[in-house]
């Protein structure tokens, strides 16, 4: 009998149609048979009107409750756990309000502003034993989990680097000017935060996330920003992350291993979009090195380029069942911590967000960005 979650989604805007869409696929597509998940309840913080929109415009199939704000929505007897798609400005105080309610809690990406944000959250979590996972869907893809496994089984060797580069390559200005959320100061607009997080999820689950826990350490970052010019926010950032540790041996003289995290809005890393620039992301060791193909944060294959004379070069295609986006493989992950009664996931606990939080925090110190100290607040409730 498949263990059946009840979701509550909060926000309607486009990453929540999204996630509720892959939802909605049937979880045998993509041979998941002990799971199984309902959307309940969606809230606007605005107007019920916009959730009756977004439930019929997604085909949410009834009873789905609609409200107009998200009180009501954590106040839903019905949910199980809610799925917090809202601005990451306002990560803060959505979550706390669903945690408060004693619901369990996915959080889009990224985690908070900042890293006291992140602390608070995992505290009362644990305070009031519930769950509570980071939304950093690219985790739970099969090829990440491969990709993970092959590094853990020596297949390259001693990982000592690598690169990773999340870059959209948009008309900055026309397209954007200076309100909306990728460049909005208000709504912690820029793209470390938004597309910076995919560059450092590499870095940490190749780097950091394939040692056993006891012997993953923290980074020293080097950062550089560029900021744009309209606003406060940064255009581009890029990322030097030092790891005292190597993966996967970490012997009796574990090597310095480097992590490169690039991320802009005004350069792409693939400018004609047909893969033409090569790899996003390289995984570098001493027998060999791992290329991942497609954008980083929803890549579709890799290739393992052993070191000369150590064998073949092996191509591996990784497909999307149901004609989904790839958000139901973390919607599983939920599901099956839930079934089992866990807090947080393997895939991506606490201490690794709040760490990868804490190092976005000393990039923004380096190159003196803050965010209005409304958002930046562990104060709560604040009305943003």
């Amino acid at each position: 009998m498949a263990h059946t979650i009840r979701w509550g989604i909060m926000a309607t805007g486009w990453i929540a149609d999204m996630f509720v869409r892959d939802l909605l696929i049937d979880p045998k597509t993509r041979d998941a048979s002990d799971i199984a998940h309902k959307v309940v309840a969606v809230a606007s913080s605005s107007a019920k009107d916009r959730a009756d929109q977004f439930i019929s415009a997604a085909g949410i199939p009834s009873p789905c409750a609609a409200y107009g704000s998200y009180e009501a929505l954590v106040a839903d007897p019905n949910v199980d756990v809610v799925y917090v798609a809202t601005p990451h400005s306002h990560h803060y105080q959505n979550v706390r309000l669903a945690l408060e309610a004693s619901k369990h809690v996915l959080c889009e990406k990224a985690f908070t502003v900042n890293a006291a944000q992140a602390k608070i959250l995992c505290e009362i979590a644990q305070q009031k034993n519930l769950f509570l996972m980071e939304a950093v869907w690219t985790r739970y893809f099969p090829l990440s989990v491969q990709v993970r496994q092959l590094i853990q089984k020596g297949e390259i060797g001693e990982v000592l680097r690598v690169i990773s580069d999340t870059s959209f390559g948009d008309d900055v200005e026309e397209k954007w000017g200076t309100t909306h959320r990728m460049v909005n100061p208000d709504l912690a607009g820029g793209s470390l935060l938004d597309l910076g997080i995919y560059s450092l999820t590499w870095v940490f689950q190749t780097l950091y996330h394939t040692l056993p826990r006891e012997q993953r350490k923290p980074p020293t970052v080097t950062s550089q920003i560029t900021p744009y010019h309209l606003t406060d926010a940064d255009e581009a950032t890029t990322m030097l992350l030092s790891f005292p540790t190597s993966t996967p041996s970490n012997g009796a003289h574990p090597h310095i291993s480097q992590g490169v995290a690039m991320t802009s809005i005004r350069v792409s890393t693939d400018p004609d979009e047909k893969g033409t620039s090569g790899p996003p992301i390289r995984i570098q060791g001493t027998k060999g090195e791992i290329q991942v193909f497609g954008r980083a944060f929803r890549p579709t294959s890799y290739r393992i380029i052993p070191k000369k004379g150590g064998g073949e070069v092996r191509d591996v295609e990784c497909s999307f069942p149901g004609d989904g986006h790839g958000m139901y493989w973390e919607a599983d992950e939920v599901a099956r911590c839930l079934r089992d009664q866990k807090r947080e996931s393997e895939g991506l606990p606490w201490e690794e967000s709040i760490v990868i939080m804490e190092v976005m925090d000393e990039v923004r110190r380096q190159g003196g960005m803050t965010y209005p100290q409304k958002i930046e607040s562990t104060e709560y409730p604040l009305h943003l």
